[in-house]
C-alpha cells in the first residue's frame, strides 16, 4: 500500500493522490514481469524461491488491472497523470506543470493506456512527478504482502 501525505502545500491536481499510488503500484507490478521460464526436469517448487509471480503468464490480471484503472479514469485525470509521467520522467519542471498539462491536453488520445503501459518505469516518473508536485509517496506495499 502507499500512503499518501500532501503536507507539503501540494500543487492541486484533478486525479487523486490514491488513485496515482494504485496505477503506482500495479504498474510496478507490471514492469517487474519477464517470460515464464520453462522449470528444469529435477526442479523443485520450494527451490524456486516463488519466482513464478514475476512470471507473466496469461492468466496473469495486472496487465488488466492496471489498464482498467487507466481506462476509467476522466480526461482530465488521464491528462493529469500523463502530465505526471513527463514531470517525473525530467521533461519540464514542477514550475511548468501548467504548460505540461496543455501539452498533454493537446497530444490526449483515446489510446493513451496503450501508451501509458509503454513508458518504461511508469511507476517510478509517477512518484517522482508527485514528489515533484508536493506530495510524499511511502512505500509500504512489503509489510502487505
Amino acid at each position: 500500500m502507499l500512503v499518501i501525505d500532501a503536507t507539503k502545500g501540494p500543487v492541486p491536481i484533478t486525479i487523486k493522490p490514491e488513485a496515482v499510488a494504485f496505477i503506482i503500484v500495479k504498474a510496478r507490478e507490471f514492469d517487474e514481469k519477464v517470460d515464464p521460464v520453462e522449470q528444469e526436469p529435477g526442479s523443485n517448487a520450494t527451490d524456486d524461491d516463488e519466482r513464478g509471480v514475476l512470471e507473466d503468464y496469461g492468466d496473469d490480471s495486472t496487465e488488466e488491472e492496471l489498464r482498467g484503472a487507466i481506462e476509467m479514469l476522466s480526461d482530465d485525470e488521464l491528462i493529469d497523470l500523463i502530465t505526471l509521467a513527463w514531470l517525473g520522467r525530467g521533461d519540464f519542471e514542477a514550475r511548468e506543470w501548467g504548460a505540461g498539462r496543455r501539452l498533454a491536453r493537446e497530444r490526449f488520445v483515446p489510446h493513451s493506456a496503450d501508451y501509458l503501459l509503454g513508458m518504461p518505469a511508469l511507476g517510478d516518473y509517477l512518484e517522482e512527478g508527485l514528489a515533484a508536485l508536493g506530495y510524499s509517496v511511502t512505500d509500504e506495499e512489503s509489510q502487505h504482502l
